[in-house]
């Protein structure tokens, strides 16, 4: 046993030993970055159980060192302080892209003499981009992109003559066009990526010089000025050219002419003022594929000649000054055909129609557009459709029903008219439909009970009629659904708050819808936006609405400064491309702080609850104003009654509050003073009574007319005062107009109480019995003038001395 026991001993010590040898260099320099990472799920088989060239990731060469790390889009969180460089002289590709890795890039990364491929692009880096990256003699791809890094030396920064690609975008870089590319030649650079950074100044004239091979550049997304240099027609190898998103002026140089391998050019959204595209360019872009001059300034007609560019995909033309009509001919292979925001005239062409199998975004929208929608567009197997802000006429053809694959559809704001097909609801992929502001009329019906997948319906500002349509009840997708400014009528249906279960906005602003509110609105749990408005609503506010948790709790998500924000921004586009596809979220007015705001793209960040102008009754329930997502809240115009909730201090993130119009008594609760972000706040034509408060926001509201009309209220903005006792603020002892106002108000209210009460007697008396009817007559009359004179009597005394009443 002892010679197989020692045997035995060996062979695991050989296994050890062989295990041990396994680990090489880099791989106990891997082991020590790994235990100062976390979320190392994906690293498990780094150990030393197991051969370095095996571990998840390495690469090695025939000699066992390691010759690439790919740890690309693992989520890895740390730094890169204890990757011991030095340790890796084989190593040709270092791939630590999309990771959570912070701090800043190590100088001796240097070190990596053999490195030819490097990524650290979509990680947490900061600090000054390295310099040392110079250093490297056989690199040729760099990719730093979205870091926050900043601006290297330019005076220690080194050549890079090797590099083929370099990615810089998206970081904290700043100044003018970096000069440690224009230091030198360098003909093998053909991607350059600038992107997303804050340079400014002009485009240097000399760049097509320094780097005369270029095939891709991209300076979008900065702050780049002056005229774009008539010297990049000199790039004849450039395939993608990318300048959107800066502040150029100037027109297209002819020149550009001479880049005849161009595929892709974009120069959307910036300052270009002046002219006409340059016919030079369609004799020689004959492999173009993408052209966007968006929100520029180019004016005159919409060149022909686009036609000869045959390979053309995306022709982005929007938001300009062209003011022709669209040529019938714009090349038959597009797909993508965006010219709204122009001066457009006349019909859209029925030669869209040879486009069947290729175009699937078509945008004509804010035109000047006439005529019918042409049959020729049912032929098209689009997908987004946007005709919005024209002059169209005529009805929908039930041939639009053929598109099938139609998933976007906006004709608002035209002058359409006639009914709906039924069968336009039945389009199996159309989740969004804006059909506001046109003339249609009619019942809203379909033809089938089938479920459709609509998200989004816009039916507002038209003459539609008839009971609230049934059909929605089919649309358990719908998320958007606004109905109002048309002539619906009935009550608002009870099925509504189990069948649209994922419903966030509900306006039914301004039609005849009668009754009471359903209860079961309440179990929309996802509702964030309620405008019944203007309708002739009855009953009271149901208590239930305290179920819309959507209004009780602040997300980011429903920022304001992100809707104004993106106001300021987007201007009127309710859409915008992102490149690969468009994202839309349609427009809706809203009644915003006391104005008509037409919100878009951003209107599922707004929160609030318009009820306004209806004759709801009952008080407000306490539990609404515990909403404290809410930015407006209107309860104005009804006959509201009892007093103003306590906790209406509850409603921290309202901007615009409005209470007027009801019957709304007592006093108004100091917890108002708590409403930080009021901005518009309306209490007038109630019978609020005593001191109003003061503090915080409300000092900023100094308008009379907020409390106008409470005859009771005292102190300011008002210029009634208040005196001020242990128990509560009275007016003063001397009597004043206000005084008299109240005085002679209940003075009309007794006369009249009394007068037919008086009528209503001496009729009976005069009817049934004759004898008394002088009697009755006399003392009736007696009886009424002094109960008039007691009245008024002790309603003065009582107003003018409570406090010695009381005591």
């Amino acid at each position: 046993m002892a010679p197989q026991y020692k045997l035995s001993c060996l062979t695991a010590l050989h296994m050890l030993l062989c295990i041990a040898s396994a680990i090489s260099p880099e791989g106990e320099a891997l082991l020590r970055w790994k235990s100062t990472l976390l979320n190392s799920t994906y690293l498990s088989s780094w150990s030393h159980a197991e051969s370095t060239c095996n571990w998840f990731g390495v690469t090695c060469g025939h000699a066992g060192h390691v010759t690439a790390l790919d740890l690309s889009w693992l989520s890895l969180n740390g730094t890169l302080d204890a990757l011991y460089f030095p340790a890796f002289r084989n190593i040709t590709t270092l791939d630590l892209c999309g990771n959570n890795l912070v701090g800043t890039i190590p100088e001796n990364i240097s070190l990596l003499l053999t490195l030819t491929y490097l990524d650290l692009s979509n990680n947490y880096f900061v600090g000054v981009t390295p310099h040392q990256l110079g250093k490297l003699p056989w690199i040729h791809y760099i990719d730093l992109g979205n870091n926050y890094l900043t601006n290297p030396d330019p005076a220690k920064f080194l050549p890079l003559s090797t590099v083929q690609t370099l990615h810089l975008n998206d970081n904290n870089l700043n100044g003018t066009f970096p000069q440690f590319i224009l230091n030198r030649t360098n003909v093998r650079l053909e991607d350059l990526d600038l992107s997303g950074n804050f340079f400014s100044g002009s485009i240097p004239e000399t760049l097509p010089d320094m780097v005369p091979n270029l095939l891709f550049l991209d300076m979008s997304s900065n702050m780049f000025s002056g005229l774009i240099p008539s010297e990049f027609g000199n790039l004849t190898s450039l395939e993608s050219l990318h300048l959107s998103w800066n502040m150029l002026s100037g027109g297209l140089p002819p020149s550009f002419s001479m880049m005849g391998q161009i595929l892709n050019f974009d120069v959307g959204n910036n300052h270009l003022l002046s002219g006409n595209i340059p016919l030079e360019l369609f004799s020689n872009w004959t492999e173009l594929g993408f052209f966007s001059i968006a929100n520029n300034s180019f004016t005159g007609s919409i060149p022909r000649e686009i036609s000869r560019w045959e390979s053309l995909q995306y022709l982005l033309l929007s938001g300009n000054c062209f003011n022709s009509s669209i040529p019938t001919e714009l090349g038959s292979s597009l797909r993508v055909l965006d010219l709204s925001n122009n001066h457009l005239t006349g019909m859209i062409p029925s030669g869209f129609g040879k486009l069947s199998f290729l175009l699937q975004f078509l945008d004509l929208s804010s035109n000047h557009l006439e005529g019918e929608i042409p049959a020729s567009l049912s032929l098209l197997s689009v997908n987004y459709i946007f005709l919005f802000g024209n002059r169209l006429t005529g009805v929908i053809n039930k041939d639009f029903c053929k598109q099938r694959h139609l998933q976007f559809l906006d004709l608002s704001n035209n002058l359409l008219s006639g009914m709906l097909p039924g069968c336009l609801w039945n389009l199996p992929n159309l989740t969004y439909m804006d059909l506001s502001s046109n003339a249609f009329v009619g019942e809203v019906t379909t033809l089938t009970n089938d479920a459709s997948p609509l998200e989004s319906v816009h039916l507002s500002n038209n003459s539609f009629s008839g009971y609230f349509p049934s059909l929605i009840k089919n649309l358990e997708s719908l998320v958007i659904l606004d109905l109002g400014d048309n002539m619906f009528s009935g009550t608002i249906p009870s099925w509504i708050g189990a069948s649209l279960s994922m419903l966030r906005i509900l306006r039914l602003r301004s039609n005849m819808f009668h009754g009471s509110i359903p209860w079961e609105v309440s179990q929309l749990s996802h509702l964030q936006l309620l405008d019944l408005a203007e309708n002739n609503l009855t009953g009271s506010i149901p208590v239930s609405f305290a179920n819309f948790t959507c209004m009780i709790e602040t997300t980011p998500e429903m920022d304001v400064s992100a809707i104004l924000a993106s106001f300021e921004t987007f201007g009127d586009m309710p859409y915008m491309y992102t490149g690969t596809h468009y994202s839309y979220d349609g427009q809706m007015d809203i009644i915003w702080k006391g104005r008509d705001y037409t919100f878009h793209k951003t209107i599922t960040l707004m929160t609030g609850i318009d009820l306004s102008s209806n004759f709801l009754s009952g008080e407000i329930p306490a539990q609404l104003v515990n909403h404290q997502a809410l930015r407006f809240l209107n309860l104005s115009r009804n006959n509201l009654s009892g007093g103003i909730p306590k906790n209406i201090g509850s409603l921290k993130n309202v901007e615009s509050l409005d209470l007027s119009w009801n019957k709304l008594s007592g006093r108004i609760p100091p917890s108002i003073s708590d409403l930080l972000c009021l901005s518009l706040l309306n209490m007038s034509n109630n019978l609020l009574s005593g001191e109003i408060p003061t503090g915080n926001q409300l000092q900023t509201l100094n308008d009379p007319s907020i409390y106008s009309n409470n005859l009771g209220l005292c102190g300011l903005p008002l210029s009634t005062p208040c005196k001020h006792d242990s128990s509560s603020a009275t007016v003063l002892d001397q009597p004043n107009e206000h005084d008299h106002e109240l005085e002679t108000l209940w003075l009309y209210y007794s006369v009249i109480a009394g007068t037919v009460f008086g009528f209503w007697i001496w009729f009976g008396t005069l009817f049934f019995w004759n004898i008394w009817r002088i009697t009755f007559f006399n003392c009736i009359d007696a009886m009424q003038q002094t109960v008039m004179q007691k009245m008024v009597s002790t309603w003065q005394y009582d107003t003018l001395f409570p406090a010695f009443r009381r005591s």
